[in-house]
């Protein structure tokens, strides 16, 4: 069945076309049960679900409210009805019908017997990912969020058609209950050129995710409902490598995914961090605060309220690190007009030209190179695009080496381009336009923030970067001093941020001294000893 839900524009009618096979799924169901929503005038569309519970009246349910569909109270032959009529149903209870995306879910007795039956209807809709195509078609990690029914692996299974025909993308689906790619062995057709891998148990999930990478070369991987925490730190492998990962996860906001122990690490991780007395002081906080551990695994979040409207976050880690300070975030709101246009609310978020609060992992009085805004840019800043690198994990990096590098969105007017060795080898054509331009390529053997920060260290020395640091300079010469005249066998330096210690670790090496990191960002500072004293 083909249905629609039309919009105008300059007079022309546009359109979600929805594809629903809404009579196979009928068919699997008692008729006298499913009657009434084949009389003609029932607005069929609007159809989320059948509910046949043993005992109780069967009902329908919609968007806006429910139907009741028989006076009769369902018999365990109904169920057994609609049970042979379905495919088997898997250790998560889920079932399907060959060839559609219709799921059916049972509920069980004590002794495994199914009493009652949830048949939902699976529909294809086209046009549901046009309010954020340009965030899909950028090569960034995308989390799509929303409660249960928004459309969430609506938007997500026309992505991976999009990606798959549109962009000639080699994108693979890892479907746990099949609701993406449909019941049996061929996916459904609204899925185009996308591939698709079945997990043959829930648990294993995290296991397919990682095969789908090392065994089929994909540039886009497709999950949905990463509720667990193997499935989170699989997510964050497959982000590390290159990949483009756009998956769906349980909770609607955010914030869920903050304040959720399981899936936390998806946006970063929370962690507990005590303070000095002096940063206390210095931050005007308490000793004892939560800090994002690590960059986030997607570098924007949806959140999915209706068909016509969303929220973005389109910088995941800054977004974390606002709310753990206890700042409202401030997404962008995108919505679909009546004219069939999408509309960006300019409410300012966290990223862009308007103010942006500090991350925790930057000290009060570290000086910040915002990209979005002119007049931080000092003199002789370097352009850096990422190509296949997550703009955000590329920001933050750059912020905590406080380095003079502005990031940027294309290749045209960078002055140093960074890509990943699995993007390299296949030349695509912005990094050709680079290398016929004479613009240095800076090539990462993994997407990971420790070759990021090696790599963007490397330029900073070839670029001849110097930081006026003429106090910590004395006082790691002064403290080697110390240590070699026998005042003292160790001393702990000030904390500072990457660069610096790496020039704190060979002015140790230059005098022969030993050298550790030691602690935690932004607190990470390291410690000269002398080279015959063990640690």
């Amino acid at each position: 069945m083909v249905g629609g839900e039309k919009l105008t524009t300059n007079g022309v009618d546009l359109e979600f076309e929805s594809i629903d096979d809404l009579d196979a799924l009928l068919n699997a169901i008692p008729p006298h049960i499913v009657d009434p929503l084949r009389e003609e005038g029932v607005s069929r569309p609007e159809l989320l679900e059948v509910v046949m519970d043993l005992g109780r009246i069967p009902e329908a349910r919609y968007a806006d409210g429910e139907q009741r569909l028989s006076p009769l109270e369902v018999t365990p032959e109904q169920i057994d009805y609609v049970v042979t009529r379905v495919g088997e149903f898997n250790d998560d209870n889920r079932a399907g019908i060959e060839r559609t995306l219709h799921r059916i879910s049972c509920i069980r007795n004590r002794q495994g017997r199914i009493v009652g039956i949830t048949c939902r209807v699976g529909r294809a809709v086209f046009g549901t990912m046009r309010i954020i195509e340009d965030l899909v078609t950028s090569n960034q990690s995308i989390l799509l969020l929303g409660r249960p029914g928004v459309g969430k692996t609506t938007m997500l299974r026309e992505i991976a058609r999009v990606l798959a025909n549109d962009f000639n993308k080699r994108v693979i689906i890892v479907d746990t209950s099949n609701e993406i790619a449909g019941d049996g062995d061929i996916p459904h057709p609204s899925l185009g050129h996308a591939r698709r891998m079945q997990v043959p148990q829930p648990h294993l999930q995290h296991h397919v995710m990682i095969e789908a990478v090392e065994n089929h070369m994909p540039e886009v991987i497709v999950i949905d409902e990463i509720g667990t925490e193997a499935e989170a730190a699989a997510a964050r492998t497959i982000a590390e490598r290159g990949v483009q990962l756009i998956g769906t996860a349980h909770g609607t906001t955010l914030e869920n995914l903050v304040m959720n122990p399981t899936l936390s690490d998806l946006v970063g991780g929370i962690q507990a961090v005590t303070l000095g007395d002096i940063e206390a002081r210095r931050r005007r906080t308490q000793k004892s605060i939560l800090e994002r551990k690590a960059p986030p695994t997607f570098d924007v979040v949806v959140e999915i309220h209706d068909r016509q409207q969303v929220a973005i976050h389109p910088d995941v880690g800054r977004t974390v690190d606002v709310l753990l300070r206890g700042a409202p975030p401030r997404p962008q709101v995108r919505r679909i007009s009546t004219k069939g246009e999408v509309l960006k609310d300019e409410t300012p978020s966290t990223t862009g030209s308007p103010p942006v609060p500090k991350s925790l992992f930057q000290s009060d009085d570290e000086p910040k190179y915002d990209a979005s805004s002119d007049e931080k840019v000092k003199e002789g800043t370097t352009d850096i695009y990422g190509y296949g690198i997550g703009r955000g994990k590329l920001e933050e990096t750059v912020h905590s080496l406080r380095m003079p590098f502005r990031v940027v969105d294309s290749v045209q007017g960078a002055d140093v381009v960074l890509t990943t060795k699995q993007l390299y080898r296949r030349k695509p054509r912005p990094l050709h336009a680079a290398e016929e331009a004479r613009v240095p390529v800076y090539v990462l053997r993994k997407n990971s923030p420790v070759q990021l920060e090696q790599a963007l260290t490397s330029i900073a020395s070839a670029r001849g970067f110097q930081e006026p640091m003429d106090d910590v300079l004395e006082e790691t010469e002064q403290a080697a001093s110390r240590i070699q005249s026998g005042e003292t066998d160790e001393i702990e330096l000030n904390p500072q941020n990457a660069y610096i210690r790496r020039l704190q670790h060979q002015m140790a090496d230059e005098r022969s001294l030993g050298s550790l990191s030691n602690g935690r960002e932004p607190n990470r500072r390291v410690r000269l000893y002398r080279a015959s004293q063990r640690d």
